[in-house]
């Protein structure tokens, strides 16, 4: 049976919640073995291994960012920022039994040393199906300002 959009919308609202209350640990659990997470500076690009991007993180670089949220050894994190996030507009590419590929709009705001700031993004996952359940393949953050001037990010997107 193919995935649904039900399955994924399911997913990605855990993992916004989890970042949303710091359970970063959980939220690295998640994501597959050889998963990504990428936030990229060029909105057009498709081709993440051959330019520059605010991130670009397997599995490793995700736990040592968890542990520089955690350990509070990143200025930027430090005093750490609070989040809430909202996910919209839900539309499923592409599906079937083992993966999918779906995108959605997402607008957070944080508020971190009394000021409030606001980014708008479309995201898109690729989802796989694994014995421990559905888990993020892929996860691209397209900030709506990325080639503008970016403040110090304190969370994860």
């Amino acid at each position: 049976m193919s995935i649904t959009l039900d399955e994924a919308i399911a997913l990605v609202t855990l993992e916004a919640d989890l970042l949303d209350h710091g359970q970063f640990m959980e939220w690295l659990g998640l994501y597959t073995a050889d998963g990504r997470y990428v936030v990229p500076i060029d909105p057009d690009v498709d081709d993440f291994e051959s330019v520059l991007n605010y991130a670009y993180d397997d599995a490793e670089m995700r736990r040592k960012r968890v542990e520089r949220l955690l350990g509070g050894r990143s200025i930027s994190a430090a005093p750490p920022a609070r989040t809430v996030r909202l996910q919209a507009r839900y539309r499923m590419l592409e599906s079937d039994d083992t993966h999918c590929t779906f995108r959605c709009a997402q607008h957070l705001t944080e508020l971190r040393q009394g000021r409030e700031r606001d980014y708008a993004a479309n995201v898109t996952y690729r989802l796989v199906r694994t014995p421990d359940g559905l888990k993020i393949d892929l996860k691209v953050i397209r900030l709506l300002g990325s080639t503008e001037a970016l403040t110090a990010v304190s969370y994860i997107l």
